[in-house]
């Protein structure tokens, strides 16, 4: 940008800011105020219904999250910014019966959304400070104890749906958020406006959702997909298990029934799709050199070899019998899970879900 930041102020600067995440390639940015969240007491019925699961990260930060400003001494706005990773123009690629696959969430398929945007944000930080050395700016990216969605709504960039993913109207929910905290005095623009929830009485993503994980406005993460096949690190039990599907890691269900993610002519891919599925054979088979292979640079790599292990046990006891599943794959399958439910060394949490696979599997083969 060839504006001299020192010599602007007031809503110039705010515009000026936004305009430099624009030019370092953010679909959509803004300026978002730091008063506590609207609604802490739903955070606090939320995790008292232990819908927080395993991640015991949010019940400890709870109170930093309901008062963002607190995160840095003396901050007066965030600068909200959205990535657009998927567009649905781009089809996913067909299953082969030759080879097995897990889905991966869109997401997660190029390299990791975290140093993608953070490599940016500290950019464009890092030359306000060169200009403003006295303010103070902390970048975040769904790494701090901060309410991204609800300052994503203040700043402009999209409204929080029933599935509690952000909503641009134009874009839908197909992005990720960043941004950052500084104590820099930047008012809101006074052309940008709150989005207002567009959602109405639409309950798609609540119907569509295997198992039912999703009440308007709030999903219960002990049931979500995406949780389980990421975050979850224990056994998964067999009655969510079986309504995983073939996804490997994430799910998309919510966002692919949403009418807002309608395709649109205008859009295009900003991030290429690297890892959109995962072969199963050749999953059941890593160790843990092949996972750290496999999944560098991915937002994946904190799933241990374990779950992978067993999220792809749990997609191939599915796949067996499937009918797009020839007899000799589904056989390799078999056997894959024969070796994984006995391997020496394995974890007994994906011993344990092979075993589970193979019973399920062969409960289902039609009797000669």
């Amino acid at each position: 940008m060839n504006t001299d930041l020192a010599s602007l102020s007031g809503e110039t600067l705010s515009l000026a800011i936004i305009e430099l995440c624009r030019q370092a390639g953010f679909a959509k940015a803004g300026i978002a105020t730091l008063e506590n969240i609207e609604r802490p007491e739903a955070l606090d019925a939320w995790l008292d219904r232990g819908s927080h699961a395993e991640m015991q990260w949010l019940a400890r930060t709870a109170d930093q999250r309901k008062h963002p400003s607190r995160l840095v001494e003396g901050a007066r706005v965030a600068v909200m910014a959205a990535d657009v990773y998927h567009t649905p123009l781009i089809k996913d690629p067909l299953r082969s019966s030759q080879s097995p696959v897990g889905r991966v969430a869109r997401y997660a398929r190029a390299d990791d959304y975290h140093t993608r945007l953070k490599r940016r944000l500290f950019a464009i930080t890092d030359e306000l400070r060169r200009v403003f050395s006295a303010s103070e700016f902390r970048v975040f990216t769904d790494t701090a104890p901060i309410a991204e969605r609800e300052l994503a709504q203040r700043a402009g960039i999209g409204w929080t749906g029933k599935h509690t993913l952000a909503i641009d109207p134009d874009r839908g929910s197909w992005f990720v958020l960043g941004g950052f905290l500084t104590t820099l005095d930047l008012p809101v623009p006074s052309g940008q406006r709150v989005i207002t929830d567009h959602c109405g009485t639409c309950t798609r993503c609540i119907d569509a959702c295997p198992t039912d994980a999703i009440t308007p406005y709030s999903v219960d993460a002990s049931r979500c997909i995406s949780y389980l096949t990421i975050e979850h690190r224990s056994m998964i039990d067999s009655a969510l298990s079986t309504k995983i599907g073939d996804w490997f890691a994430g799910c998309d269900i919510c966002q692919e029934v949403c009418p807002h993610n309608r395709p649109r002519a205008e859009q295009r891919e900003l991030v290429a799709s690297e890892r959109s599925t995962f072969n199963l054979l050749d999953v059941l088979a890593w160790d843990e050199q092949t996972r750290r292979a496999r999944f560098a640079k991915s937002a994946l790599k904190r799933i241990s070899l374990t779950q992978a292990h067993r999220n792809a046990a749990i997609n191939a006891g599915q796949a067996i019998n499937d009918p797009s599943t020839d007899r000799a794959t589904a056989q390799r399958l078999i056997s894959e899970l024969e070796d994984l439910a006995w391997r020496a060394g394995a974890d007994p949490v994906a011993r344990v879900t092979a075993r589970e696979g193979l019973r399920r599997a062969m409960q289902d083969q039609p009797r000669s």
